[in-house]
């Protein structure tokens, strides 16, 4: 009996080393696979977000508040005026809703005065860069 005990051990010990060098042999190398249109994609929306602010065209800036406000005068704006583009845009510490994308200041002043009607507030900006 006690030769099979050493036996036993002797294959547990080398068992046990064996599994020991497959669990520590891991490489360090990583591979990533990105699909293509993931690039275009993130392309566009620099394309988007670049000119939904920093533009040297008109807007009108027809709600200054908190965020639960700007949302709702969004969501209203956008229900009544679906042809107008119409964005939030925050500036510490209140949010803005600013609508319109007007070339000239004739035509932007046009659609305030209509504008002035719903939102008496409403002003006309010109973000600059």
């Amino acid at each position: 009996m006690p030769y099979f005990s050493k036996i036993k051990s002797f294959s547990a010990i080398c068992f046990l080393a064996f599994l020991s060098q497959k669990s520590l042999a891991q490489t360090g190398k990583t591979t990533v696979s990105q699909d293509p249109k993931f690039e275009q994609l993130l392309n566009e929306k620099r394309k988007i977000n670049s000119s939904i602010t920093i533009t040297d065209r008109y807007k009108i800036q027809i709600f200054n508040g908190d965020t639960e406000n700007s949302k709702k005068t969004l969501a209203e704006f956008k229900r009544e005026n679906k042809n107008m583009d119409a964005t939030i845009v925050f500036s510490t510490p209140l949010y803005k809703v600013w609508v319109g994308n007007f070339k000239t200041r004739i035509e932007a002043e046009k659609n305030l005065n209509d504008l002035k009607k719903k939102y008496p507030n409403a002003f006309l900006i010109k973000p600059n860069k």
